[in-house]
């Protein structure tokens, strides 16, 4: 039997970076967390990451910044170029103007080395126990507690359950069974070493190539050894949300009208991964009673903005700051972090969609895509993405106050 000296521990459900974050901010306002991984071990599969200026001021709220910024390749620009006739199409400086706008820098990082800096300060806390090979399968909760049940059986008992568990959420499942919205856009991935990456592409840059139904994304990886190569296309067949290994001669066939700068990147990999993407249409309410989503479980989204995993540790941020402007008092508090996330993670789900179209133009639209930054000075890019990048924990909870 607990005590009041021997509280309920908050449980998460996922290890990867949202539930790792929420981990941290948890402990951070005093509570014991345990997390629940499907997987074998906590780990992290993908390449390469974007970390915007909000990811920098996330990290810094939980703790690990540092950690992260030791990980990081800070670039010096982001530059797309038409994929068909190389053609400039924007560029923004992410020097020091950059950094002095924002209060952060950009940069690229791979996902394992975030997932890495969150483990391990949630591991330096003594304060997160973790079960891997446990998968959620039922989840039942009262006014003071909730339960969760495994796929063996097995019950695990917490103040509150916050559903992190992904893109194909158990959680969310259970409370809302919304289906996904499959795009048909068909991502592969790879990391390629410097050795082996063109030497004309080599830039401090994340580098977009956009096409006619398709894009590629190049930028370096750890230090610069590394190179990060994302393509991306229209798939000609029906396709199941999932990730499997991909062909080196299915990516070759869906490039051919590209410029030979940027159809190189498609013959560097040895091997791909292959993700079939979707998102789901915006919710409005995460919270249950005691049980909420965060990141991919609450607003799975496309990856044309590069904020997935931005979003889900921004989420993990506001949930602390939710706990303790409310001290720890759960239903205001998932309340305020409900209200203060909703708007602006589905502007980043339904942002990604237009994105998307804007990169794949093709015809006319491709023309007007290219027209579209014509000019523009870096202030002008500054403020376009203002909204985005200047968010801090000090205004994390501003929309709550609004709506």
């Amino acid at each position: 039997m607990r005590t009041e000296q021997d509280p309920l521990p908050v449980i998460v459900a996922g290890g990867g970076i949202g539930g790792l974050a929420a981990a941290l901010a948890l402990v951070r306002q005093g509570f014991q967390v345990t997390v629940l991984e499907q997987a074998p071990e906590i780990g992290e599969i993908g390449a390469g990451m974007q970390l915007g200026p909000n990811a920098f001021h996330a990290f810094d709220a939980l703790g690990v910044g540092d950690k992260a910024r030791a990980r990081a390749v800070y670039t010096d620009f982001m530059v797309m170029h038409d994929a068909v006739d190389e053609y400039q199409v924007g560029k923004i400086p992410t020097d020091e103007k950059f950094r002095q706008r924002f209060g952060n820098p950009y940069a690229v990082i791979h996902r394992a080395d975030v997932h890495l800096s969150l483990l391990e300060g949630a591991q330096e806390t003594g304060q997160v126990a973790f079960h891997t090979s446990t998968r959620v399968a039922r989840i039942a909760q009262d006014a003071h507690s909730v339960t969760v049940w495994d796929q063996h059986g097995k019950a695990h008992h917490g103040a509150a359950l916050i559903g992190a568990d992904g893109v194909k959420s158990v959680v969310r499942a259970q409370f809302v069974g919304d289906p996904a919205r499959v795009t048909g856009h068909v991502v592969y991935r790879a990391v390629v070493e410097k050795k082996d990456f063109p030497v004309d592409l080599q830039w401090n840059a994340a580098s977009i190539w956009v096409g006619p139904n398709c894009h590629l994304v190049h930028y370096p990886l750890r230090g610069g050894e590394q190179y990060n190569v994302v393509v991306t296309f229209h798939s000609r067949q029906q396709e199941e949300w999932g990730v499997t290994e991909g062909s080196k001669e299915e990516v070759q066939s869906y490039f051919q009208g590209i410029c030979p700068r940027a159809r190189q990147l498609i013959d560097l990999p040895k091997t791909w991964k292959r993700w079939a993407t979707a998102d789901r249409e915006p919710i409005g309410q995460w919270t249950y009673g005691r049980v909420t989503l965060l990141g991919d479980a609450a607003h799975p989204t496309t990856q044309y903005m590069a904020q997935g995993a931005c979003m889900a540790i921004e989420d993990a941020v506001t949930l602390g700051e939710a706990l303790r402007t409310h001290h720890n008092d759960w239903r205001l508090a998932l309340d305020t972090y409900q209200r203060a996330r909703v708007a602006r993670t589905a502007r980043i789900v339904l942002s990604s969609r237009e994105m998307g179209r804007i990169y794949h133009a093709k015809g006319v639209e491709r023309l007007v895509r290219n027209d579209l930054w014509r000019g523009r000075s870096p202030e002008r890019f500054y403020d376009a993405v203002a909204w985005l990048y200047g968010w801090n924990v000090g205004n994390c909870l501003d929309a709550a106050k609004h709506n």
